[in-house]
């Protein structure tokens, strides 16, 4: 009879540890992967907030290109020194932005 009582209890010590367990992996993979990930995210929701046209980008495939308009999603760029280049690109493939317009202006002033 001790013997029994002895091993239900202790079954539900094994239940109670990998609970224990599981939770401590699943933050420690949350704090080490899903939390970097969002504040990468909200960094980049930043920096696509302050586009405007006239903007100098650079691209996630690496081409550089001026904002020619702004739309909800999409932005269209212009590439090169032909005006005729112009392709639209979502917003969330903007790796860069470049204000140079806008600081050569206010140093002139």
């Amino acid at each position: 009879m001790t013997t029994i009582l002895a091993t239900k209890a202790g079954g539900t010590q094994g239940i109670i540890s990998m609970v224990v367990i599981y939770a401590a992996i699943i933050a420690i993979f949350w704090f080490f992967a899903i939390r970097p990930q969002k504040k990468q995210q909200k960094e980049h929701d930043a920096l696509v907030s302050t586009l405007a046209v006239g903007d100098s980008i650079l691209t996630t495939s690496g081409f550089f290109g001026v904002v020619i308009d702004i739309m909800d999603e999409v932005v269209i760029v212009e590439f090169g020194n032909n005006k005729n280049c112009r392709i639209p690109m979502k917003k969330e493939n903007i790796v860069e932005i470049d204000k140079q317009e806008e600081e050569i202006k206010t140093t002139k002033k």
